[in-house]
């Protein structure tokens, strides 16, 4: 090759390697370890095969349960096909907090599967959130008014969690086996704690469970970071969202029905939706979930 050619082939190179890296989320198409910002952390980020550099997608972020990772999170959960299938973009964080093989999310003040109250000196996972997402944003990848949360058992408190304290940031949440509304009370713990969740604006919900879970029961009781009912934790967020109907219950399937919460304020339903039989485990459906998800924007 002559070295006019070979300054041709440089140049073609540098082009598109300066592409891809001005979209820094990745190939489209891919999931790929993205390092985010200066955090010194990285995620895994599932692009679909459609994914347009000029043109932002909805995110849906995707927590994993505690002593789990990023990785067998995004594998085990197969919310990547949905997002290939809808057009959005996946985001597989690990969590701040060393646990076994895998890790567990900082809620502060709520005890991890250790039976540890994560301290001063642990990770900020929802500042890490926050900046991910606000870096995703900025490489021009993630429409901001699109970005979603779920997660599993601890990564479903950690998604409970983030619609708490960081409502400026997402336009829905789907926590999986693992809907709270705040830390159990101190007085009763058989009751979310107000104080310790207080969304910005309204936050729909949509929260998948087993009946027969007996990690996160949705009768209540257990570790001493679940306690109160699903139940509770539904009715504390249709308060929260301002809901004035009565809840509905409705059979989507043999085995499924959802308890449905209406008339709340900027249409911020709250539903949870219940598979008979199911336990501790990824029992979303992941279209329905995105279903959910695709009717809400954060203003």
């Amino acid at each position: 090759m002559n070295r006019i050619a070979m300054g041709l082939c440089v140049l073609v190179l540098a082009f598109w390697g300066g592409v891809a890296q001005a979209a820094g989320c990745g190939a489209a198409g891919m999931t790929q370890a993205v390092v985010i910002g200066e955090t010194g952390r990285s995620m895994l980020i599932h692009l679909p095969a459609e994914f347009d550099p000029d043109r932002p997608l909805p995110l849906v972020v995707l927590l994993h349960g505690s002593g789990g990772t990023g990785a067998n999170m995004l594998k085990s959960a197969g919310l990547a096909l949905a997002g290939d299938r809808h057009g959005f973009i996946v985001a597989a964080p690990d969590g701040g907090i060393p646990h076994d093989k895998g890790y567990v999310w900082n809620i502060p003040g709520v005890p991890t599967v250790s039976g540890e109250v994560p301290g001063p000196e642990d990770a900020d996972d929802v500042a890490y959130i926050r900046t991910s997402i606000d870096w995703l944003v900025a490489q021009g990848c993630v429409d901001a008014t699109r970005v979603y949360a779920t997660g599993l058992s601890g990564g479903g408190r950690m998604t409970s969690w983030l619609g708490c304290v960081a409502a400026d940031r997402f336009a829905a949440i789907a926590p999986v086996v693992g809907l709270r509304a705040g830390n159990p009370s101190k007085d009763d713990p058989h009751t979310p704690d107000p104080a310790t969740c207080t969304p910005s604006h309204a936050m729909p919900v949509m929260a998948f469970a087993g009946d027969r879970d007996a990690t996160n029961p949705i009768q209540g009781g257990g570790a001493g970071y679940w306690q109160y009912t699903m139940h509770a934790a539904q009715q504390r967020w249709a308060q929260l969202n301002g809901c004035k109907a009565a809840p509905v219950t409705r059979w989507v399937a043999v085995d499924v029905y959802e308890e449905w919460y209406t008339g709340c304020r900027d249409d911020a339903d709250v539903a949870g939706r219940i598979t008979v039989g199911g336990g501790h485990s990824w029992v979303a459906d992941n279209d329905a979930m995105w279903a959910f998800f695709s009717r809400f924007r954060r203003k």
